[in-house]
């Protein structure tokens, strides 16, 4: 009976492995049209531009039509996809978490939150994954981030039986390019309209048994095409998928991740990863890391230029290529025609010179030529003057790459910045128009991060049990310490200032804030300039560090903060100090008063109220004191 339940249970797990590879193999054919012109763009961005789309899925180059034609690459793509990359760079956005109600326990832990957000992305080096990915979506129109929780990182906080050391566990984001997403159908217009995604990714053997605990024999495989390939001579080779680079590596297999959303049958999803004929691992979503608490993919989506009704995006790419193929074959052409002006083309009467010596070495300054008397002496063809039509084209084909690909002239040659007679709001006004096109793919990458920091906020408030330490550099210099825990996290309300987004450099930021200071508008009613306003004002502009020990208002603030917490512990060690700023503290102990931590602990200790206003009483006598001297 066991063995037929058994004999039962393998057969099952082989139908379901056998399901995975044929769905999988669905989806590539669905998705080779796609794949065909990443490729493309890639090969064009690399310099490979003498290539085309063969059959609809198949990237091939096509040699030339003459042994004597020109066939050089001007490539106008890079630098232009270099200009937005560069512009896109400036793109850091600022996040902060919305505190779930007024109350003041509730703002600090939203503060908590965003420290949390901040001291993550520090450690992950958020801006540079954000970079990679941009790039591959530069590229290929959509790049996608993985927000994965790893049970070995972070430190160790103790050791099992065979003194292996557990770890506290940690986020962890991982870029991935679009040649290993494989949605359910192309039309689907976001990752959450898709009933399932397969992940595919190539791993070495070794990897897998060390995840997975499996044997696999590895082969060659294309790590973008993500397909094995003929071994030839030991090798593994194959024109690369991702451009002109060889994509192959020995040793290796490819692992299917099928994410299910949650449905009737599987109300939390299912997770089931395969590789070659064997079932790795299969259980539910383990994330719970969508909206209301629900499990969902960890996978988030940034595209270039999105497209209505498709789930891949379009890269700019895709436009400028007809344009540098007739731009290589006009400059090609233009150098042909100055070479046929400057070399000449020979007219030779057959058998008037040796044709084989003239070939070899033509017509060299000095050289004695020898015909057949009687014959008519070899002579150059004329040929007419290098035709404006050349360069009226180049320049209306320069003029389209500016049209058509969201980067202006000015943006690319900057020497022209200096050369004409531009005002400076023409010229602000250009670059504010150069900046408005790429507002679409600014938008994806604003929102990708965005949702980043609410699936780093949900992971930590499903994996983060044991207390965790948190440094970070305030606003002074000084390191603050704090211990947090997942029930720390109750608001995941991620927001993004607006004015971190903005297309500025750091000069253009320290001109506004020395606009703003001439204007007058920094300073208050009195006419005079808060400390925090100038601290700000001066951090802006590069001189912060001056004023570290100055805002005394945000110490004083911070103190009355400690002086509440000791309140619900000890009140009566709670004493006041001639040097304390009475009214910062009789703002915060009233605010704390109103707070709904207080009226928790009020109701077990009544007594509480009348301590705390006999503090603020005491506050106020100082500071009649201090108004009377």
């Amino acid at each position: 009976m066991q063995e037929r339940i058994k004999k039962h249970e393998e057969e099952v797990i082989k139908k379901l492995v056998e399901d995975i590879y044929t769905d999988f193999k669905k989806r590539r054919t669905e998705r080779k049209p796609f794949e065909a012109q990443w490729q493309l763009n890639n090969n064009f961005v690399m310099g490979n531009q003498y290539c085309s789309i063969v059959a609809g899925h198949e990237v091939e180059d096509y040699s030339k039509q003459y042994f004597w034609q020109e066939r050089e690459v001007f490539n106008h793509i890079a630098p232009l996809i270099e200009a937005r990359l560069s512009k896109l760079a400036r793109i850091k956005p600022a996040l902060t978490v919305l505190p779930a109600s007024a109350e003041e326990g509730d703002i600090k832990v939203a503060k908590l939150s965003r420290d949390i957000i901040n001291a993550t992305s520090e450690r992950i080096n958020i801006y540079g994954k954000i970079l990679d990915a941009t790039k591959w979506s530069e590229i290929c129109g959509t790049s996608f981030y993985k927000i994965i929780w790893n049970a070995g990182a972070g430190k160790s906080i103790a050791t099992d039986e065979a003194r292996i050391p557990i770890h506290e566990g940690d986020v962890e984001v991982a870029v991935i390019p679009p040649y290993e997403i494989f949605p359910e159908s192309s039309c689907s217009g976001s990752i959450e309209e898709c009933s399932s995604i397969i992940h595919a990714k190539a791993y070495n053997v070794q990897a897998i048994k060390n995840i997975w605990g499996v044997d696999i024999e590895g082969g060659s495989v294309d790590v973008f095409a993500l397909d094995k390939v003929q071994v030839l001579g030991g090798l593994g080779y194959r024109a690369a998928a991702s451009g002109v680079i060889n994509s192959v590596k020995n040793d290796h297999a490819i692992v299917l991740e099928k994410y299910e959303a949650p449905t009737v049958k599987y109300p939390n999803g299912r997770l089931i990863i395969v590789c070659e004929d064997k079932l790795l691992y299969m259980g539910e979503l383990p994330y719970i890391n969508a909206t209301e608490h629900k499990r969902g993919y960890p996978f988030i989506r940034q595209v270039s230029v999105g497209l209505a009704g498709c789930f891949w995006g379009s890269s700019v790419i895709e436009r400028t290529i007809p344009v540098q193929r007739a731009y290589n074959a006009v400059k090609n052409r233009k150098h042909e025609f100055l070479n046929r002006l400057s070399m000449g083309v020979l007219m030779v009467e057959d058998g008037s010179v040796d044709i084989e010596n003239l070939e070899e070495e033509g017509l060299s300054p000095g050289k004695v030529l020898i015909y057949r008397q009687g014959s008519t002496p070899p002579s150059i063809m004329s040929d007419r003057s290098l035709p404006i039509d050349f360069s009226a084209e180049e320049e209306r084909l320069i003029d389209e790459f500016t049209e058509i690909s969201g980067i202006s002239y000015y943006t690319r040659n900057t020497n022209s910045l200096f050369s004409g007679n531009i005002s400076g709001v023409t010229l602000q006004l250009l670059l504010e128009q150069d900046d408005a096109r790429l507002n679409a793919t600014v938008d994806s990458i604003k929102d990708a991060v965005k949702d980043i920091a609410k699936q780093i906020l949900r992971l930590y408030k499903q994996y983060a049990n044991t207390p965790r330490l948190l440094r970070l550099n305030n606003d002074r210099g000084e390191v603050e310490v704090f211990y947090w825990s997942r029930s720390d996290i109750n608001s995941e309300d991620v927001v993004i200032d607006n004015s971190s987004v903005a297309f500025q450099t750091l000069a253009q930021r320290q001109s506004r804030i020395l606009e703003l200071l001439q204007t007058g508008l920094l300073k208050d009613d009195e006419g005079k300039m808060s400390p925090f306003m100038r601290a700000k004002a001066l951090d802006i502009l590069g001189l912060g560090v001056w004023e570290n020990g100055v805002d005394l208002s945000a110490l004083h603030m911070r103190h009355a903060e400690k002086e509440n917490l000791l309140f619900l512990t000890n009140p009566r060690v709670v004493d006041i100090s001639e040097i304390d700023d009475h009214q910062i503290h009789i703002d915060k102990h009233i605010a704390f008063s109103l707070s709904r931590e207080f009226e928790q602990k009020l109701a077990q200790n009544p007594n509480l109220k009348d301590k705390l206003i006999a503090h603020i009483n005491l506050h106020k006598e100082y500071l009649k004191e201090g108004t009377k001297k």
